[in-house]
């Protein structure tokens, strides 16, 4: 099943017996809100069919409807059916309880995410944020939380429908051994048998040409006193040009976000419009891996050559932006 799809018949609405419906298993935890029932009670317009569960005539969408029918004594409701098993019905009623309605809250939607975790640990955390309606960073919190960091599959599958691997490393261990065993296949098949993207592909490629590992080397350390330590300050930049494949080590984009975070909690920053500024520039850079990787296969071809150029030229920018910082600091201790 494909989140986003139309997955209920869409035959037109049948007329259905309110007594043979249950309402077991909302996702709301609190149950109906009576207001709304009593508002839905006095519309002046028709209101739409609710979803039902075929197989066990359960409510997927639409339970305040139903009440408000019951309260205006009715003996039937206009239903459309799903025929899909219990786990897409579930799915299907958080998505559509997000899309319209009486919105779920944060706590229904943050349980709802855990349970859909649970029922699809094949989806991506972005498809998972796309049904709750939170965000990507938040389910993979509770995926964490849910799974002590463990995972039961080797890929999930991304919002474009692409199944990419979870532990990237073993996606460029199999695209090392797809270019050693053919060398002249494309980025796009190298890609498609390791289940990377094509510039993950095309950065192991030009890794093995220059004779070096195809997985990044960690960090460098640095010892203290006998202690190892991360050495402090951005890493230099091996970028020979756009697309060269060469890629600086960089901070796992954990260690970024909580510095950011730190940031903005700073009054100086957050009073003032350039501080504020600064902040949503530096808050682009805390997506995730993943996410880049994402937008990278998303970028049209035509569009490819212009979006490489601005993005070089925006790495030359900030870095200038750090020398001209890093100055100014020195000048003033």
């Amino acid at each position: 099943m494909e989140p986003g799809q139309v997955r209920f018949d869409q035959q037109m609405a049948v007329g259905v017996e309110i007594s043979s419906l249950s309402v077991a298993d909302s996702p709301r935890i609190s149950g109906e809100d009576p207001e709304h029932v009593k508002a839905l009670t006095v519309a002046q317009t028709e209101l739409p069919p609710i979803i039902v569960h075929r197989s066990t005539m359960r409510v997927i969408d639409g339970v305040h409807r139903l009440r408000a029918a019951m309260l205006c004594g009715h003996d039937k409701i206009a239903v459309r059916f799903f025929d899909g098993d219990e786990a897409d019905a579930f799915v299907l009623a958080v998505e559509s309880n997000i899309a319209h309605g009486l919105p779920l809250s944060l706590a229904d939607r943050k349980r709802a995410a855990g349970r859909i975790i649970d029922s699809h640990p094949q989806w991506s955390d972005r498809i998972v944020a796309s049904v709750t309606g939170i965000a990507p960073g938040t389910v993979a919190e509770i995926r964490r939380r849910r799974t002590g960091g463990l995972t039961a599959v080797s890929s999930r599958i991304g919002q474009d429908g692409r199944v990419r691997p979870v532990n990237g490393s073993e996606g460029r261990r199999l695209a090392s051994e797809v270019i050693a065993e053919n060398p002249s296949l494309s980025l796009r098949q190298i890609a498609r048998a390791a289940g990377i993207s094509p510039e993950t592909a095309r950065d192991v490629r030009n890794r093995l040409r220059r004779g070096e590992d195809p997985l990044p080397k960690p960090r460098g350390k640095r010892h203290v006193n006998g202690a190892a330590t991360t050495a402090p300050g951005p890493a230099v930049s091996t970028r020979k040009g756009f697309g060269s494949g060469a890629v600086p080590h960089r901070a796992p984009v954990q260690d970024r976000t909580a510095t950011v975070d730190r940031l903005k909690a700073d009054p100086a920053l957050r009073m003032s419009e350039t501080g504020r500024t600064l902040l949503r520039l530096l808050a682009i850079h805390t997506v995730s891996a993943e996410e880049w990787e994402e937008i990278i296969d998303n970028i049209p071809p035509h569009c490819s050559n212009i979006v490489a150029h601005l993005a070089s030229e925006c790495a030359g920018l900030w870095a200038e932006f750090a020398v001209r910082v890093e100055r100014r600091v020195a000048e003033t201790v």
